[in-house]
């Protein structure tokens, strides 16, 4: 990346990580919230007011269908392939088994592995693999943990646009037009003079209000979904719900944004890579202070860099992706 192309900013480029399954990464992050108001908001004028240069906000933000044009399945299960060039499908369990999963393989041979509700309704998985042949299967709870096949499908995906698996909630990123997440990422939006002050605003915002839940930490239930508007309410979360609510702000503002999981060194981790126009994507944890290139972790930044996870980050050139979200 040219850092002299980027250099007028004088603002932080980053990339959340967080460590998803890792409890030492807590902390206090009362350093971080003075600097911003009882909203959130930073309390110096922002770029936007001081330039007079404002970003264009999206109004009405991408949200995925169930159209029903094209659908596969039978009583138990079904999936709705009907905006697969869009980037997602939309997947409903509705068998008596207590449990159900999902496995998208991708084309080139990951596979995907999720937790399918009870409530009947769809729910929409990304199609992150790019184009190709996927394979979906829908399993159901046998015994123990063992699982049966309900359902199989295989599908070809040509995608309209390669940044559209990135543009919408899923879910592990979900987020409507109700939600309080997307209300105020609008509003951080209008403060914004550009697309790189706004990913800056949302970075302070998270870190600066979100405080590390220590407890729900050591006792994580399994397939936890994070959701974005209970992370706001109660102002805490683990590294998860970090990652989940600042992609789902970027997204709603038409930000393309990876939901990253794989490995730093031996450590499971998270993070988020996200798409500028003038510098494609910008990947890991990379913070310009007008200088110099550094690498940060707004995880660790929301707790006074207090935390094992940092012994692993390194130069960020042992980060391994596994899965893209």
């Amino acid at each position: 990346m040219n850092a002299k192309k980027l250099s007028f900013f004088h603002i932080l480029i980053f990339v959340l990580l967080a460590a998803c399954f890792l409890t030492g990464c807590g902390g206090d992050s009362d350093s971080d919230k003075d600097a911003f108001d009882s909203e959130g908001t930073a309390q110096e004028d922002s770029p936007a007011q001081d330039s007079g240069k404002k970003r264009e906000s999206v109004q009405q933000f991408l949200l995925p269908q169930a159209s029903g044009a094209v659908v596969y399945g039978n009583d138990v299960a079904s999936i709705d392939a009907s905006n697969a060039a869009e980037g997602y499908v939309m997947v409903r369990y509705a068998g008596g088994a207590a449990k159900a999963k999902m496995q998208i393989t991708q084309p080139d041979g990951t596979q995907y592995t999720y937790n399918l509700g009870q409530s009947g309704d769809y729910e929409t998985f990304p199609l992150p693999g790019g184009n190709g042949a996927y394979h979906i299967d829908v399993l159901e709870n046998a015994y123990d943990d063992m699982y049966a096949l309900a359902f199989a499908q295989d599908i070809e995906v040509t995608l309209n646009d390669e940044f559209k698996p990135f543009l919408y909630p899923n879910q592990y990123a979900w987020y409507t037009q109700e939600s309080k997440a997307t209300a105020y990422a609008l509003e951080l939006s209008e403060e914004s003079s550009d697309d790189l002050n706004y990913v800056e605003n949302v970075y302070r915002y998270v870190t600066g209000n979100i405080a590390y839940d220590k407890e729900l930490a050591a006792n994580i239930p399994t397939g936890y979904i994070p959701d974005v508007d209970r992370t706001m309410e109660t102002g805490k979360g683990v590294c998860f719900d970090y990652a989940s609510l600042m992609t789902s702000m970027l997204r709603s503002q038409g930000i393309p944004t990876k939901l990253e999981v794989g490995y730093s060194g031996e450590a499971y981790h998270a993070w988020i890579d996200v798409y500028l126009k003038d510098a494609g994507w910008v990947d890991k944890i990379i913070k310009f202070d007008g200088n110099s290139w550094t690498l940060m972790d707004p995880t660790l930044a929301a707790n006074n860099n207090r935390s094992s996870v940092g012994e692993y980050i390194g130069d960020g050139s042992n980060y391994t992706v596994k899965y893209s979200y």
